[in-house]
């Protein structure tokens, strides 16, 4: 397949926006603009106005789409979306926090709140919105930033093919915009040679039905339009900019990645401690089994040969459970020594890697794969090619919110449908206002020459005005309007609340309650009701919508977001002081003991998370009803009073805060010196009864003391008194036996 020609991907380029600007996408945008026209009170042509005009009718407009507009766009705009990330593993959890705060950081730097505005007005208005995620190289001093943009939805063409609300499936997106020559130099100025060779004439096309003499607004293609065509520097020209979806071919290489010397020293030292300990293990079951061997000869259980065999027997076992551990510790050593590391690469890049010597038997196994990329082309013109690039994102940056989807790119906006009734209001407004003037401003009819004319004209619908007609001629008559009829008045209320009924904005939504008085409650059930339609809309497609741009805005700051940084989030979350900014930092290096990165720290690029939309962020929240809730949690116990504070609108909220705090403190220190002064009091209780105690112990002891005195003193008399017994027997003994003996004599 030959390579092509810079022209003729220039060519292709413009090719592929042909291929999307079809008649349906031109009835689409004609249909698009008069919506947007009647936003901005354009709602009369100029053909109609001239009719008016011709007819002496007025030519105002009692403009009803603008309001319900504004309201819708409140409801969906009313706070910032917020997004949550998961982590996929316990150890993406502190990175995608982090990512959270990246998100908040990107989006306050974006101006997202204006951004998000515009883009509902978009999709209200004009049928659908656009966002598109970014990168500014030039931001931060040359590392630049990841931004959230709205674009022009005249400016994107889609390709006609794609089914996909969100253009998921769509094979090509194409921006073109009308530039002048200058402001294309100052955006690509390396390629400034290149643009001014581009020959002008490209046609720009207005869709308005609006008259640019007399048109009380200003649009963007005025502007374009205004833009002078004689000088050479500021013709108009056509940039595109056109992303494609692309299978690439990727491999999932698993790599063996050798050890270190240091890590294979470690491991060996590792493997000597424990075979030592293990050696002296053996040691000491190999002195048992020679004791027991002894005890059993010394008994005559055992003859000295079969000792002898017993003891050769577990020497040898010995050796062999040594040998058995060294091999095992070993195999596990190198076990740790392999690591498998698991890496993504391009086709290319694993051709280079299995074609070296040195990798190659490294490579133990390989999974081919495709996976989307973005391929953005840039060109001027269908000859000048800018720059070619592929992203390393599998989504579009383009994300689009359609209002009510049709199947096709082109869906229809919110006031498609009222242009029916605003028309209808309008006609019934100028016919009963022209009525009113020609009741209070009559006509008359005249005889030819009865009357002097100019001062008729001048004074005839003066008060108290006498006006003199000529003798011999009948007077003037006055020509009565016909009364008008009631049913336009019955028309005008009915299409104000068709309009809203059509719209699915009831007037409770714009402050407009009726005279009877309702409830608290039951304005709550007319909000909560009266805007299920939008809320519909909310869920079915503008959240999804902002769910996938947080989707890509994550794979775009993670291939952006690659060197050290932090940022500092102006608006913290919530629960945080208002007062206290909150910083985070990514891909913090990791050192050695010899200064050298070894890792990184909240490694950005590699975390694995998913980010979800938090449902119902964006909507408002009815402040009484919230402010109710949190009271009734309040009394349960379930929050303290500092927290219920932080929720209301109370002026100085913040020292009342601090106050409460102090307070809090406060009451806890003398809550904490009255346990310590009842703890110090139950402590001399306690050493007072202890005292006691200690006194009844004291007087025991001295009793028994005594007792025991008098019972040592008993014993000795009994001892005493045995002796001299004893000694009074012996002699009587012998006394007995002298006289026994002196009778046998």
């Amino acid at each position: 397949m030959a390579r092509k020609t810079k022209k003729t991907k220039a060519q292709i380029n413009k090719q592929l926006w042909d291929r999307a600007n079809t008649s349906h996408r031109t009835k689409w945008q004609s249909a698009s603009q008069k919506s947007y026209d009647f936003y901005l009170n354009e709602q009369l042509t100029k053909e109609e106005e001239a009719m008016l005009e011709e007819s002496g009718m007025p030519t105002f407009i009692i403009n009803r789409v603008t309001p319900i507009v504004e309201i819708m766009k409140y409801f969906v705009t009313a706070n910032n979306p917020r997004w949550k990330a998961v982590g996929v593993t316990g150890d993406d959890t502190d990175v995608a926090q982090v990512h959270s705060d990246i998100t908040d950081y990107c989006w306050h730097l974006s101006n997202g709140k204006s951004i998000y505005s515009q883009v509902a007005l978009d999709a209200l208005t004009k049928g659908i919105g656009f966002f598109m995620v970014d990168v500014d190289p030039d931001m931060d001093r040359g590392m630049g930033e990841v931004l959230f943009k709205r674009l022009e939805p005249y400016d994107v063409y889609v390709d006609p093919a794609s089914k996909d609300f969100l253009f998921r499936d769509a094979s090509f997106i194409s921006i073109r915009k009308n530039l002048s020559r200058t402001r294309l130099i100052n955006m690509f100025p390396r390629f400034s040679a290149k643009i001014k060779k581009v020959e002008s004439g490209n046609e720009v096309v207005s869709y308005s039905q609006r008259d640019l003499d007399r048109s009380i607004s200003v649009q963007q293609e005025d502007i374009t339009l205004g833009i002078s065509q004689d000088a050479e520097d500021d013709d108009i020209l056509a940039y595109y900019e056109t992303y494609k979806k692309v299978k690439f071919p990727y491999r999932n290489v698993f790599i063996k990645v050798d050890p270190t010397p240091a890590k294979m020293k470690l491991i060996k030292d590792n493997v000597q401690k424990e075979m030592e300990k293990f050696q002296q293990e053996i040691e000491v079951g190999l002195k048992e089994k020679e004791l027991q061997l002894q005890n059993a000869l010394q008994a005559g259980e055992m003859i000295p040969e079969r000792a002898q065999l017993e003891l050769q027997k577990a020497q040898e076992m010995s050796q062999q459970a040594l040998k058995e551990k060294e091999m095992q510790l070993t195999s596990a050593a190198q076990d740790e020594a392999t690591v498998i590391d698991q890496q993504i690469m391009t086709e290319k890049n694993f051709k280079i890697l299995s074609e070296s010597k040195e990798m190659a038997n490294n490579i133990v196994d390989s999974i081919k794969f495709y996976e989307n990329r973005i391929v953005l082309v840039a060109s001027v013109g269908d000859e000048v090619l800018l720059h070619e690039s592929t992203l390393e994102i599998s989504e579009y940056p383009i994300i689009p919110v359609p209002y009510m989807y049709t199947g096709t790119p082109y869906p229809m906006s919110a006031v498609t449908p009222l242009i029916g009734k605003q028309q209808e209001i309008n006609k019934a407004h100028q016919i009963m206002l022209h009525n009113a003037n020609l009741a209070s401003n009559l006509r008359w009819m005249y005889e030819e020459g009865s009357v002097p004319e100019e001062e008729w004209e001048r004074y005839s619908s003066a008060p108290g005005a006498l006006l003199k007609y000529r003798q011999g001629f009948a007077a003037p008559t006055p020509i009565l309007p016909a009364p008008i009829n009631n049913a336009f008045f019955s028309v005008v209320q009915e299409g104000k609340q068709d309009a809203e009924y059509i719209a699915g904005v009831p007037s409770a939504m714009m402050g407009f309650t009726s005279q009877q008085a309702e409830t608290y409650r039951g304005l709550l059930a007319n909000d909560e009701f009266g805007t299920r339609r939008l809320k519909a809309w909310m869920g079915s497609i503008v959240e999804p919508a902002l769910e996938h741009l947080g989707k890509c805005f994550q794979m775009i700051s993670q291939k952006h977001y690659t060197a050290e940084k932090v940022f500092r989030i102006v608006q913290p979350e919530a629960g945080q002081r208002p007062d206290q900014d909150k910083e985070s930092r990514i891909n913090i290096p990791i050192y050695n003991d010899y200064g050298k990165a070894i890792g990184m720290f909240r490694d950005y690029n590699s975390a694995r998370f998913d980010v979800r939309l938090i449902a119902g962020a964006t909507m408002p929240i009815n402040r009484w009803a919230l402010l109710e809730e949190y009271f009734k949690w309040f009394q349960a116990g379930l929050i303290d009073d500092i927290a219920m504070i932080a929720e209301t609108d109370i002026r100085n909220k913040k020292s009342i805060v601090e106050r409460k705090s102090m307070y809090s403190q406060m009451q806890g220190q003398i809550s904490s010196m009255e346990e310590s002064l009842k703890d110090k009091e139950g402590t001399i209780e306690t050493l007072e009864r202890q005292l006691v105690q200690a006194g009844i112990k004291m007087k025991v002891g001295e009793a028994s003391n005594e007792v025991r005195k008098d019972v040592l003193q008993t014993e000795a008399q009994q001892k005493l008194l045995r002796g001299m017994l004893k000694s009074e027997f012996e002699k009587e003994k012998i006394k007995i036996q002298n006289e026994v003996k002196q009778t046998e004599e």
